[in-house]
């Protein structure tokens, strides 16, 4: 089967418009989000896209912001805007798009179910803001962990309701095949960076994460990506 030969793009922190240089020859992954992007207190080198990207020769551009929103701005809480606004700071020459949000739309929403409908009509909005903007690109989005609870499996249904529509192949973390243990305390001492955390991988987590990802991610570069 015929590759297709692109690049992953992301910066290690967004400086002016796009970060570093795109390197023209090559084709470009934009990755947008909130702390599951920008890797908490870790560097974001760590993640399982950034090593799907080095792994595969790949370039590759972050756009993702700790606590940030698909629906909320947070500027004052000190978060900054949602990604309703920070979407303008993509390439427009991306090749592949990724989303990874939803964990902290989750703790906003709650339950308050005008609440998850309000994410899941931004959420829309976003898809259809990254496609003008981004033509050409290919868009994937990355559920949250599988948190047990309700607010958790709300927003997961908005995003799966949301991106059939959209045509939006998802990578669904809520699976019984995902290799992430979120609610298992002994899990979460040895994969996320600290017992208590619920969010935020270790390098250990993200090279357990990496395989099961990989899958995925090479499906979407060939137009193969599954819901």
């Amino acid at each position: 089967m015929k590759r297709l030969l692109c690049k992953i793009v992301m910066t290690m922190s967004v400086v002016g418009m796009f970060g570093q240089g795109v390197d023209a020859d090559r084709c470009l992954l934009s990755v947008i989000g909130d702390s599951y992007v920008a890797n908490h207190r870790a560097s974001s080198s760590e993640t399982w896209h950034a090593k799907w990207a080095a792994a595969h020769g790949y370039d590759y551009q972050n756009v993702g912001r700790n606590g940030g929103c698909v629906a909320f701005d947070r500027t004052r809480e000190g978060f900054g805007p949602s990604m309703m606004v920070r979407y303008r700071q993509i390439s427009p020459e991306a090749d592949i798009v990724l989303i990874i949000a939803g964990h902290n739309d989750a703790d906003k929403c709650g339950t308050n179910e005008d609440s998850v409908r309000m994410f899941a009509d931004s959420l829309s909005q976003l898809i259809i803001r990254i496609k003008e903007q981004c033509p050409k690109a290919r868009l994937g989005y990355v559920t949250p962990w599988a948190l047990n609870r309700q607010d958790f499996k709300m927003i997961r249904k908005a995003i799966l309701h949301v991106c059939r529509k959209a045509h939006v192949p998802v990578l669904d973390n809520f699976r019984k095949s995902c290799p992430i243990r979120v609610n298992d305390n002994e899990f979460r001492k040895k994969y996320f960076q600290s017992p208590k955390d619920r969010a935020h991988l270790n390098t250990w987590g993200h090279d357990l994460f990496l395989p099961y990802a990989s899958k995925w991610m090479e499906a979407l570069a060939e137009g193969k990506g599954s819901r």
